[in-house]
């Protein structure tokens, strides 16, 4: 039996496919943004190939195309990035941030990531310091929709760079996130979580300053030579 050459190997018109199809992967998640034609021009495809490569990985997560018909990382590789980066890695990364939070507004602070389908995942905390304090819930989920971390983590931030919901999850309970960002997007969300009869609007405006401050240094950590400024 002869081996198989590598020239043989990319000459399949199968394994061609994947391989342009990767590198327009890579094209968007490197910048950021990016049109069909400079998608096509960029890796020296036709038009109509790269289209019909982006609408296939556009139809299993991997990338997005907004109104203006450009061309984001979608939702799918922007987990699997997190994922990448690996739970106890993020996890060990954020402590110190979570720690810090709690110290500035004595709350129960949170690190979550997107979990499966629409829920949202709580993968690390540090606890309030009040006697009435929100438990753990790390390990649990909670939707994307309708809650200050699923917010963050669908790119939903208002130009304060923190979310405020109250009441959602859990009644008279509000919470305060804001987003960890990396070269592919958005790899986490930060929050402060506790009753609200302790954070009236004054309180979730400086919890925002703080979590989106913390957020900002945790980005700075997983930022990249090929990463954008937006």
């Amino acid at each position: 039996m002869s081996a198989t050459t590598p020239s043989a190997v990319s000459a399949n018109p199968a394994t061609r496919t994947v391989e342009r199809a990767l590198g327009l992967l890579a094209l968007v998640c490197d910048e950021g943004s990016i049109s069909l034609s400079d998608s096509a021009r960029s890796v020296g495809l036709a038009p109509s190939t790269a289209l019909r490569l982006l609408r296939t990985l556009e139809s299993q997560g991997f990338v997005r195309r907004d109104e203006d018909g450009m061309f984001h990382a979608g939702s799918r590789i922007i987990q699997l990035g997190a994922m990448a980066l690996g739970r106890q890695e993020l996890v060990r990364t954020a402590e110190p941030a979570l720690r810090r939070i709690v110290d500035a507004s004595g709350e129960t602070s949170y690190l979550s990531i997107r979990g499966v389908g629409d829920r949202a995942l709580y993968i690390g905390m540090v606890e309030g310091t009040h006697a009435v304090r929100h438990t753990s819930w790390v390990g649990r989920t909670i939707p994307l929709q309708g809650t200050a971390a699923g917010a963050v983590l669908l790119g939903d931030v208002p130009e304060c760079g923190y979310m405020v919901v109250r009441s959602i999850v859990e009644p008279d309970v509000s919470a305060v996130a804001a987003p960890i960002t990396w070269a592919g997007g958005i790899a986490g969300a930060l929050s402060v979580v506790g009753p609200t009869y302790r954070i009236n609007e004054e309180r979730a405006e400086a919890f925002g300053r703080i979590v989106s401050d913390e957020a900002r240094a945790l980005s700075s950590q997983f930022s990249t030579p090929h990463s954008k400024s937006t």
